[in-house]
């Protein structure tokens, strides 16, 4: 069972971290098959609410897709305790945000978008429904008269040894 771990980095300013917010945020990914390397037109998401059946009842998965090109059944699946915040003490550097287990599919590109959720280092502030598909975000903390902001996101994926 592979696994991939999704890794982000950003500069934070004045903000002590960044998280995907609950059970219902999306993550978009591009895949590609791993039998024919066949890759997704478009971004598909999955959350952790999601859960499809897997062929021959064999379990779950987040997402269940056919490849169009060699018509073999791949599977995602969020693993859930692996969600993470990604923390300002590695702001500029990737820090693992969560993990996948992916049968007979790879995640190529990840899409930030709708759904994050950051709090403010100078106050208790919270900023919810951050838009990062501009790979960035500034906004304005009023109880601490700074200026709070996300820039500079990317993201990779690399293989998980767990």
């Amino acid at each position: 069972m592979p696994r991939f771990a999704l890794q982000l980095q950003a500069e934070l300013d004045n903000v002590t971290n960044v998280r995907s917010a609950g059970d219902d945020f999306r993550w978009y990914f591009k895949l590609k098959c791993g039998s024919c390397g066949e890759e997704t037109e478009n971004h598909q998401y999955i959350t952790i609410l999601d859960e499809q059946p897997l062929k021959g009842g064999r379990g779950h998965a987040s997402l269940v897709i056919k490849c169009k090109l060699c018509s073999r059944e791949n599977s995602i699946d969020i693993i859930k305790d692996s969600i993470k915040p990604y923390l300002l003490d590695n702001s500029g550097q990737f820090q693992t945000i969560a993990e996948f287990d992916c049968r007979g599919v790879e995640p190529l590109d990840f899409e930030p978008r709708l759904g994050w959720t950051a709090s403010s280092s100078e106050s208790n502030a919270v900023f919810e429904d951050i838009d990062l598909t501009e790979k960035e975000w500034t906004e304005y903390d009023e109880r601490a008269n700074v200026g709070v902001s996300i820039m500079e996101v990317s993201s990779q994926f690399v293989k998980s040894h767990k």
